[in-house]
C-alpha cells in the first residue's frame, strides 16, 4: 500500500473474560509495549483528518488506538498501560448504558460494567477522548431515519454536556451503517470507525475507517511483525477467512465481510 498507513487498533474489554471481546491483562501491555518498542507514533483521529487536510503529515506508519463500549476494565486496567506510554485513545460510549451493565444483543455472560459519567469525566481531563457509540447500541440498519437521527444526535449530546469537551468522531454498533447511514453520520461528526478488517490507507473513506481486530493479533511475534510492516500476509489470510465465514452466513451479502464486534 502506498503513502502512509494508519493502524486503527479496536479493542472493546481488557480482562480475563473470554471471547473475541476480551483481551487478557498481560496481553495487552504486551500489545502497548510493542507498539512502544516499535517506535510507531500513536496518533489521534483528529492528527488523522488534520493531515489529510494538508494540516499535518502522518509517519509512514502509525496507530490510532480505539475502544467501543466504555467497559469499567477501560479505567481500572488499559489506561493505566497506556497512560505509563503517554498513549491517547478514545472511546465510544453507549450512552444508556453508562453506569450501567451492557445490555444489548449479543452482551457476555455475566453482563460486563460500564464507566460511570464521574470515571468518564476524570479521564477526559486526563486526556482521553471520548466518541459516540449511540444511545441504545442497535443496528442502525434496522432503524427508521427518525430513530437513526435521534441516536445520532441525543448520544453526542449528553456526552457533549457531561464532559464539557466537542464529540467529534462516531462507531456505530456492530460496525453496520449503510451508505445512507454513514452519510448521516457526517452530517454531525468528523469521522466514523467500523469493524472491516484492514489498515487505513490514505484513500480510505473517513466514514467507513477499516480496524484492525486486536483478538488476532494476540501472539506477540505476529504483532511485532505487523508493526515492522511484515504482516501482509497474515492480515490477507484473516481478512479472506473472515469473507469465506461472511457468505456461508449469508450468501446474499457479497464477499464484503464485516466483523462481529460491539
Amino acid at each position: 500500500m502506498a503513502g502512509p498507513v494508519v493502524d486503527i487498533l479496536m479493542y472493546h474489554s481488557v480482562s480475563n473474560r473470554g471471547g473475541a471481546t476480551s483481551i487478557p491483562p498481560a496481553v495487552f501491555s504486551e500489545q502497548m509495549a510493542a507498539i512502544a518498542a516499535a517506535e510507531v507514533p500513536v496518533i489521534t483521529l483528529d492528527d488523522l483528518i488534520a493531515a489529510r487536510e494538508g494540516r499535518g503529515k502522518l509517519a509512514p506508519r502509525s496507530v490510532i488506538l480505539t475502544f467501543d463500549d466504555g467497559f469499567q476494565d477501560f479505567a481500572d486496567v488499559a489506561w493505566p498501560v497506556m497512560s505509563r506510554h503517554g498513549f491517547r485513545p478514545i472511546v465510544y460510549l453507549p450512552t444508556a448504558f453508562v453506569g450501567r451493565a451492557e445490555g444489548w444483543r449479543g452482551i457476555a455472560d455475566p453482563p460486563r460494567a460500564l464507566m460511570g459519567w464521574g470515571t468518564i469525566r476524570a479521564l477526559a481531563k486526563d486526556g482521553v477522548t471520548f466518541g459516540s457509540h449511540t444511545v441504545h447500541h442497535p443496528n442502525l440498519n434496522e432503524q427508521t431515519p427518525d430513530e437513526v437521527e435521534s441516536e445520532l444526535v441525543r448520544s453526542r449530546a449528553e456526552i457533549e454536556e457531561r464532559i464539557g469537551k466537542p464529540v467529534r468522531h462516531f462507531a456505530p454498533p456492530y460496525g453496520l451503517a449503510t451508505e445512507a447511514v454513514r452519510a448521516r453520520i457526517a452530517e454531525s461528526y468528523h469521522s466514523s470507525v467500523g469493524t472491516r478488517l484492514d489498515v487505513a490507507g490514505e484513500d480510505a473513506d473517513l466514514f467507513d475507517l477499516p480496524r484492525l481486530e486486536m483478538f488476532y493479533f494476540t501472539d506477540p511475534a505476529r504483532w511485532r511483525a505487523h508493526l515492522e510492516g511484515r504482516g501482509a500476509a497474515y492480515l490477507g489470510l484473516r481478512k479472506a477467512l473472515r469473507a469465506v465465514k461472511a457468505r456461508v452466513a449469508n450468501p446474499w451479502q457479497g464477499l464484503k465481510a464485516r466483523g462481529g464486534g460491539a
